[in-house]
């Protein structure tokens, strides 16, 4: 028999020692988040399925982007379209949290917010957005994307909404935050007009609107310290927690295609920094994938359907971007790029958006690998030049010619619809829970 003492050395010899019960209480995780996420290049339809679960939530939070995104949630007959703001205001017993991760134009967040109010939306309550952009951003966007189609000939295809130039000005640590404003506002003043001309040295006459002190008023009331805010929902008593990414996978500054990409990260670390939670209290992550896939803007897209078949996604599918009102480039479903996004994020389960556009189709192909020079590529390429130069290779399935926007149930889609799910499920491995069918908020098949 050993002693006390020997057993505490041998356990350090082998590299452990014992934790003590306090310790491990201490070690309680708390709440946890589910997260819902883009998994293609954005407009999947995450405002429906964040609806979907706002309703039951306690908080719904915003973690990254700015108004660059755009959500359309129908309820009721009414159609609310949220570029700042979460879905998950219209859920009157929910708290909408916007995080530090976020970059806020604060005109654009009152006027919003004042008209979502008026539908029946509930008024912001609480946010910790670090940085605050204003008009003259959008300015040097707009002229730097002029600029771009001066000197080769092409842009990014940005929404000219200013977002890149304050995650710019952020990083070089020239940027300006909410709890600046809120603090002495002179000395706000005067750190805004070096910004000004840091920018007016590279793009000269840049014309703004300065920040009105009556912002910092009108703004205090809704901010809260993040940090402790999140803490203390995570730790307390039981909530429901709710967190929507906007843009998508593909769109991620550092994992999607570079450079026609977002400034932020909206995969699943961006929900970790933007919210400052730790990686323990993430919970579900929910991928979102419409059953064709679309992208806004130039850039690489190996599945897109410069033909008949493109024109009639783009018109059954009303592929307008909410925020710019540019069409979408349209094509079938890639399942490269979603295993890729399922390596970054690690999706539990997939929303399948937007069936009921594939109803009048005798055939649907899905493209499920891609070569280089007919050899296979079995990783999905960084660089845009290879990406451009991919062969797809695709699977044919037949169509269901069935109107399906009125089905309730997995058991009610044809065998043909059916198969189409299954065929998506099997080839990435993850299962598929809810199946939009159409545009309404009843219009979502939960399959588990």
């Amino acid at each position: 028999m050993t002693s006390q003492n020997e057993q505490q050395q041998q356990q350090q010899q082998n590299g452990s020692s014992p934790v003590p019960k306090r310790a491990r209480a201490a070690g309680n995780v708390g709440n946890r988040v589910t997260v819902v996420l883009g998994a293609q290049w954005g407009d999947e339809g995450k405002g429906k399925v964040v609806d979907l679960l706002a309703t039951s939530a306690d908080l719904v939070c915003r973690c990254q982007g700015g108004n660059n995104a755009g959500h359309t949630v129908v309820v009721d007959d009414m159609e609310y379209d949220f570029h700042l703001l979460p879905s998950g205001i219209i859920n009157p017993k929910a708290i909408s949290f916007i995080g530090n991760g976020v970059v806020i134009h604060l005109p654009g967040l009152f006027e919003e917010a004042e008209k979502n109010e008026k539908k029946g939306a509930i008024p912001i309550r609480s946010l910790s957005c670090q940085v605050a952009f204003f008009d003259f951003h959008q300015a040097v966007d707009g002229m730097q994307e002029t600029q771009r189609q001066k000197d080769s000939g092409k842009n990014l295809g940005t929404t000219k909404k200013g977002i890149g130039p304050v995650y710019a000005a952020k990083a070089s640590r020239s940027g300006l935050r909410v709890c600046d404003l809120l603090a002495d506002f002179d000395d706000f003043s005067r750190r805004e007009g070096v910004m000004i001309k840091i920018f007016d040295h590279t793009f000269a006459c840049v014309v703004c609107t300065l920040v009105r002190q009556e912002y910092s008023e009108r703004i205090r009331p809704m901010v809260r310290d993040g940090i402790y805010f999140m803490y203390e929902v995570l730790h307390g008593p039981p909530k429901k927690i709710l967190v929507e990414g906007a843009n998508a996978a593909m769109l991620d500054i550092d994992f999607g295609t570079y450079p026609f990409v977002t400034s932020s990260n909206c995969t699943v670390g961006g929900v970790l920094t933007g919210l400052g939670i730790p990686a323990q209290n993430v919970g579900e992550v929910y991928g979102v994938v419409k059953a064709y896939t679309t992208r806004v803007g130039v850039g690489a897209f190996p599945t897109e359907q410069l033909n008949e078949t493109g024109e009639l996604l783009q018109t059954r599918g009303h592929e307008f971007g909410v925020t710019t009102g540019r069409k979408r480039r349209c094509g079938w479903l890639d399942l490269v790029l979603l295993r890729y996004a399922h390596m970054i994020n690690g999706f539990t389960a997939l929303a399948l958006t937007k069936m009921d556009i594939l109803d009048v189709l005798d055939e649907i192909k899905v493209g499920v690998s891609y070569k280089m020079d007919d050899k296979p590529m079995p990783y999905f390429p960084a660089n845009m030049d290879i990406l451009n130069k991919v062969q797809v290779d695709y699977v044919t399935l037949p169509g269901w010619k069935t109107n399906i926007d009125k089905l309730r149930s997995f058991d009610e889609l044809p065998v043909n619809a059916q198969n189409y799910i299954l065929f998506i499920e099997k080839h990435l491995r993850i299962p598929i829970k809810w199946v939009g069918v159409g545009k309404d908020r009843e219009s979502m098949i939960r399959l588990f």
